[in-house]
């Protein structure tokens, strides 16, 4: 059975502005960077929503820097969330703007820095809206997906241009 999808993800190659729904994501933390102990950061997340039979939503996002995952949870399933707890922090947040970023492939820190840098150099060219955050990885795909039939995004918050 697929995953519900929080959003719809954004295609290869393509670069977009998106609006993100408000929702309830669940939030594990770590040390240093992402890329560096990603797999230190699903366990909490994975056996969160396993001890609440909460169903799997995509995407994850990972902030990159300061390490940290994040699951979706699903309209259906908030009823199910019981706070924070081992290492999970409950986070509600707000309908958000971000520029996006398409692409397929492995979840590396080398396909991470390429995207975000396309990505950037296209909002440079968008006269109204300007970066409001630090860019952050979305990944679709479960680890056993092959890497070339990965999908995987980089957002960046956004917001009108300031004269």
């Amino acid at each position: 059975m697929a995953a519900q999808e929080a959003f719809p993800p954004t295609a290869p190659g393509i670069s977009e502005l998106k609006t993100l729904p408000a929702g309830v994501l669940l939030k594990s933390a770590g040390r240093g960077n992402y890329f560096e102990g990603a797999d230190n950061l699903f366990g909490p997340l994975f056996r969160y929503i396993s001890k609440h039979n909460i169903a799997m939503t995509t995407p994850v996002e990972a902030q990159v820097d300061n390490a940290a995952m994040y699951f979706w949870v699903a309209p259906s399933e908030r009823a199910k969330v019981a706070g924070n707890e081992a290492g999970v922090e409950v986070i509600e947040i707000p309908e958000r703007r971000v520029a996006s970023r398409g692409e397929r492939g492995g979840y590396s820190r080398a396909n991470f820095e390429a995207a975000r840098d396309a990505l950037r150099a296209w909002l440079d060219a968008q006269p109204a809206l300007e970066a409001a955050g630090e860019p952050y990885g979305v990944y679709w795909n479960a680890p056993y997906v092959p890497f070339f039939m990965k999908r995987f995004e980089v957002h960046i918050p956004v917001r009108p241009r300031r004269a």
